[in-house]
């Protein structure tokens, strides 16, 4: 049976974090490990941990959520590994039909399912059908078909690819997503694994011209054209005209 890590970087999220913790610890599968790596928060996120004998945790000051997350991939001994952000929470039975996936075939090493959007008070938004993880299309295309909370991957793969690149504050998770398609048998699930809070509070929200020069940064070291869609729309949606498009 493969063992779960999953790891959630947090900063002040005590608004949220209880429930993220509960989406993990009631999964129907045993063999798991939920593991937070606190910044330091001040809003008493660490007493809730404290409740909470189960998990590991740490709680000190970082560079931001790609340290908070690395610190995390080293502290992991599970066979998979997915992250789970501290605003953010499983649907039920979501790990079980994950590692279900993963026993059909022991050469797949990356699996997602689908994700549901839901705003602060955890009313939904809308569903969301991942969209098919191709490399060519995360470079050249689009960022935004990256479904992180609903992603779980091998941790050989991991280390093979390498951890997050600690110099991007936003897109280090379709950083990586490049790197891992790169090498990774990935399967899709057509089932929602996730809920995906979305406000205006978020980091990709409170950042979006940030992320749009990471994004064109990010894709162009990995072969992107001046003219392709992605970085096109980039710089026009995201540097440009955020406050119109978001």
């Amino acid at each position: 049976m493969y063992k779960f890590s999953i790891i959630t970087p947090t900063l002040n999220q005590s608004k949220y974090i209880r429930q993220t913790i509960e989406s993990v610890l009631s999964q129907d599968y045993e063999n798991k490990e939920l593991i937070v790596v606190d910044g330091g928060s001040s809003d008493g996120t660490q007493d809730i941990l404290k409740e909470y004998k189960e998990i590991k945790w740490i709680s000190e000051p970082d560079s931001g959520a790609a340290n908070a997350l690395n610190k995390g991939f080293n502290m992991a001994d599970g066979d998979i590994i997915a992250w789970l952000n501290s605003d953010d929470y499983y649907d039920k039975n979501a790990i079980r039909l994950i590692a279900n996936v993963f026993g059909t075939d022991e050469n797949i090493d990356l699996v997602y399912g689908n994700l549901t959007f839901v705003d602060e008070d955890g009313k939904v938004l809308f569903y969301n059908t991942t969209e098919e993880y191709k490399l060519d299309t995360l470079v050249r295309k689009c960022a935004d078909i990256v479904r992180q909370p609903c992603t779980f991957f091998k941790k050989e793969l991991l280390l093979r690819t390498g951890f997050l690149d600690e110099s991007l504050k936003c897109v280090f998770d379709y950083d990586l997503f490049i790197r891992l398609l790169r090498f990774a048998r990935p399967k899709h699930i057509d089932v929602n694994i996730a809920f995906y809070r979305d406000y205006k509070d978020t980091l990709t929200r409170k950042f979006i011209r940030r992320q749009g020069s990471e994004i064109i940064k990010v894709s162009r070291r990995n072969g992107a054209r001046i003219y392709d869609k992605i970085v096109l729309s980039s710089f026009v949606k995201k540097v440009l005209f955020p406050d119109f498009f978001y």
